[in-house]
């Protein structure tokens, strides 16, 4: 398992972290299509807190795409690198996140954050955040809507609805398995939103959460049992 090491400079304060956001949203690109579904390799992350050790851990799972079987694995682990602010949790995951994709042993492909990309209240969720850092292709597959509105999806497998900001669609509300809750998708980078959609439910064959979540939740949740950290570990 790799240690995380917080990025010097990494935002401190709401409003320094805002101001990260508002000067990356800008480099969001959102005109190109993706990958094809189904091609290559895609890869899920995920983390898991131990809130009362000040722990974060995060995972990273690599499938191929045709197969959905899994190709390669790394977790990293270290200290919470910022407080609970709805909005900003992207300032809390994504060195973990960033450490667990650089430990894979191959390039990951279109990577699959367990939340938001454009669906967010600054339009600048981990998915899109993660893309930009990176220049990785990336998509945010959501289990709940946030603060948008939807109109309930028709019942059979992928059937979907716009997920709204006023008149705006900032995602949408797939479902990925017949009777069953739908998920939230949304762009993060270099993806367009058909495309996201497409391989949310290419990767969720049985179940409501993709393959890639499903793993990379598994492993993070694991992992966060197994470790510990020291008291001089995910320093500056």
């Amino acid at each position: 398992m790799t240690t995380v090491r917080i990025p010097a400079g990494w935002p401190a304060t709401e409003e320094r972290a805002r101001a990260v956001q508002d000067e990356l949203r800008g480099r969001v690109v959102l005109d190109e299509p993706g990958p094809p579904p189904g091609t290559g390799r895609v890869t899920g992350v995920d983390v898991a807190y131990d809130d009362a050790r000040d722990v974060v851990v995060a995972a990273a799972v690599v499938l191929d795409a045709a197969t959905l079987g899994v190709v390669a694995e790394a977790t990293a682990v270290g200290r919470v690198p910022f407080p609970y602010v709805p909005g900003l949790l992207a300032f809390r995951e994504i060195p973990a996140v960033l450490a667990a994709l650089d430990a894979l042993p191959c390039a990951p492909g279109l990577v699959v954050c367990d939340g938001y990309g454009l669906a967010h209240p600054r339009r600048f969720g981990l998915a899109s955040h993660l893309g930009v850092l990176t220049g990785l292709p990336t998509i945010g597959v959501a289990k709940n809507p946030f603060t948008f509105a939807y109109e309930e999806p028709g019942a059979p497998r992928g059937s979907s609805s716009p997920l709204l900001a006023g008149a705006e669609e900032v995602g949408r509300a797939l479902r990925t398995q017949e009777g069953v809750k739908p998920v939230f998708v949304s762009v993060g980078h270099r993806v367009t939103l058909e495309t996201a959609c497409a391989h949310t439910l290419h990767l969720a064959p049985r179940f409501r959460q993709p393959e890639t979540t499903r793993h990379a939740d598994a492993l993070c949740r694991r992992a966060l049992r197994e470790t510990t950290v020291t008291e001089g570990d995910g320093g500056q």
